[in-house]
């Protein structure tokens, strides 16, 4: 019997695509709907299913991005084949992404045991989503957003490719919360830093969930959850992202960090009441 139903699929595959790009912890709000329904959010396979329903909102955002997504990519392998081609900002930024995605993939299998273990609990889940809205609240205040996306530098790319380590340690942090909230120390526009944000984002969480496909499909979930669940995270991540990109265009982050505070201090309640454990 799989270890996530069908119906439940989709209920999950809905909270990714809402809160994967949202910087409100897609981990996080997976985490706690998986304990609402009763789901054990430390099950092996339970962990495989919700890295590989981020395949949905990944290719999301390949969809969305598809011409900046070519411009880049056809920029490199120019550059790789002609040398008077590696000036191109393009050329650079598509290695930077390469070498920004170094430090997390390293971190994500020497620190495995402890992300599916102790880090996995409910309880860091309710810090972390409180001290990330910290984090981003004064990022967007200590920010001057006066550098645009043709601005960015490796120095960018690297600080922002490595403050996704904090998401991965730390479920609830939000790694679109980290990476934006870089991004603005760095002094990028918040559009600029959103961008950045999804960029960054396609390699790891791409590789995250082909490598646990093996653990979902071989201990518990079947092939129709991880279907649907998929599907639903497409479809939902797709609207997320338009609409977050038109949402920071004008205005700050403060909503998104009293909704961090609020969530939090719920999760706490639950978990201090026995309504949900850690």
């Amino acid at each position: 019997m799989s270890a996530i139903s069908v119906s439940q699929a989709v209920v999950l595959g809905v909270v990714e695509g809402v809160t994967e790009f949202l910087p409100v912890s897609s981990t996080g709000h997976l985490k706690i709907t998986e304990g609402l329904m009763g789901i054990p959010v430390d099950d092996t396979s339970v962990v495989g299913f919700t890295a590989v329903i981020q395949v949905g909102a990944i290719a999301a955002v390949l969809v969305y991005f598809f011409k900046d997504i070519v411009r880049i990519v056809s920029a490199w392998g120019r550059g790789l084949a002609n040398r008077a081609e590696r000036d191109n900002h393009d050329y650079r930024f598509a290695w930077w992404v390469i070498y920004s995605t170094v430090p997390i993939v390293a971190v994500g299998l020497a620190a495995k045991p402890l992300i599916e273990g102790p880090l996995a609990s409910l309880w860091v889940v309710a810090g972390s989503l409180i001290a990330g809205s910290g984090v981003m609240w004064v990022a967007d205040r200590m920010g001057r957003h006066k550098r645009g996306e043709e601005d960015t530098s490796l120095k960018d790319a690297m600080l922002v490719g490595c403050s996704q380590i904090l998401a991965l340690l730390f479920p609830g942090f939000s790694r679109s919360g980290a990476t934006m909230s870089t991004a603005l120390i760095l002094d990028l526009d918040r559009v600029a830093a959103t961008r950045l944000s999804f960029f960054l984002g396609i390699p790891a969480l791409t590789g995250a969930g082909l490598y646990e496909l093996k653990d979902a499909a071989g201990a518990g979930v079947g092939a129709a959850p991880l279907i649907v669940g998929t599907t639903a995270s497409f479809v939902v991540a797709y609207a997320s992202i338009a609409w977050l990109l038109k949402f920071v265009a004008r205005h700050s982050f403060n909503a998104f960090v009293m909704y961090r505070i609020i969530i939090g201090t719920l999760l706490f309640a639950l978990l201090g009441t026995g309504v949900l454990t850690a």
